[in-house]
């Protein structure tokens, strides 16, 4: 019988780098979230992003709450969330970091969403959505949106987040 794994806990050390650690063993797909409209343009890096229903279609993202975006997406009320693909390694680094917004975008190409927002050229899926509630969750709020339109790339490799490092499924 082989010994087990050394576990960590909270009694040993700070539980929030315990929790960061973990999460960070959780796989995720990478997306870029836009927002455009009367409150400005912004867009940012998000690995929080997940399915809520199938009827309606609603999808949760979460957004921190000290985000350079966080007061342009509150005002605007919609946002696009884009499916990377394995080619935008590069995209999500710049909308992940301190980038300026307009130096962001320059990066691609992007189309105007029904609800104004951008949906980027070669997304493996793009979600153009309208925030319908939110909710507190501490550091960061959940959006809950409805899904307004769709559109599915038809094929290419997905770019996932998993131990702090880009892999590609």
């Amino acid at each position: 019988m082989s010994a087990s794994p050394q576990l960590l806990s909270a009694t040993e050390t700070d539980m929030r780098q315990i929790f960061r650690d973990a999460m960070a063993r959780l796989a995720a797909a990478v997306t870029i979230v836009t927002t455009d409209g009367d409150g400005g343009r912004a867009g940012f890096a998000a690995t929080a992003v997940c399915s809520v229903s199938d009827s309606p279609p609603m999808l949760l993202v979460c957004l921190n709450k000290g985000s350079s975006a966080y007061p342009v997406v509150a005002a605007n009320r919609a946002i696009c969330v884009n499916i990377l693909a394995s080619e935008h390694e590069s995209l999500s680094r710049l909308f992940g970091g301190k980038t300026p917004v307009d130096e962001r975008f320059a990066a691609a190409t992007w189309y105007r969403t029904e609800t104004g927002c951008l949906r980027l050229e070669g997304a493996l899926a793009s979600f153009d959505c309208t925030i319908s509630s939110v909710a507190d969750g501490g550091t960061h709020d959940v959006l809950f949106c409805s899904v307004e339109t769709i559109d599915i790339r038809s094929e290419g490799q997905g770019l996932i987040y998993f131990d702090r490092a880009y892999r590609t499924v």
